[in-house]
């Protein structure tokens, strides 16, 4: 894994010069969201360094399931093939979003719920981590019913947890249960 991080990072950091450049950065995000789900579908991962298709070929294929792409982007799959780096695509992708949310001044939150958030509770949440972080904040809501009650936030390694299950396993730690 770390491996494929330190692979990943000059290739992420090429395509994030670039698209800054072209002032392209949303396209590119959606680009390389959809390379990465390409990349991580067992089909693709199998075609990837199969010896019967060409370099060219696995980059075509790649670039064309990834659905419609610039010429900068279509090259930049060919670039990624021809140095064999097409299974890093998940990685480069994840990076790139970490660039450009520093160059944008936002952090992602993972926030997690027992229960579904109405649009008021995801406000307010947002509106208080934009408080303690001083930025603006990209949040994605799941539902994850094992938590009990409560929510659970990520944001980069820091995490809040304020759910019963969280509240429960602090409890049993006490009590050295």
């Amino acid at each position: 894994m770390a491996e494929s991080l330190t692979i990943a990072r000059p290739y992420a950091e090429a395509a994030f010069k670039l698209a800054r450049d072209l002032g392209a950065l949303p396209s590119w995000s959606d680009a390389l969201a959809r390379l990465a789900a390409v990349a991580s579908n067992d089909v693709a991962r199998d075609l990837i360094g199969a010896p019967q298709l060409s370099v060219k070929q696995v980059a075509t294929l790649i670039a064309d399931a990834a659905g419609q792409l610039t010429a900068e982007q279509a090259n930049f799959v060919h670039v990624l093939a021809d140095n064999e780096r097409l299974s890093v695509l998940p990685e480069i992708a994840s990076q790139f979003e970490g660039l450009r949310n520093d160059f944008e001044g936002v952090v992602d939150a993972q926030i997690s719920s027992a229960f579904p958030l109405s649009g008021a509770q995801v406000d307010d949440i947002v509106a208080t981590l934009k408080g303690k972080y001083g930025r603006q904040v990209k949040a994605t809501v799941t539902i994850d019913p094992e938590l009990i009650g409560g929510v659970s936030i990520r944001v980069g390694d820091e995490v809040m947890d304020a759910s019963v299950r969280g509240k429960l396993a602090q409890l049993a730690d006490a009590l050295k249960i």
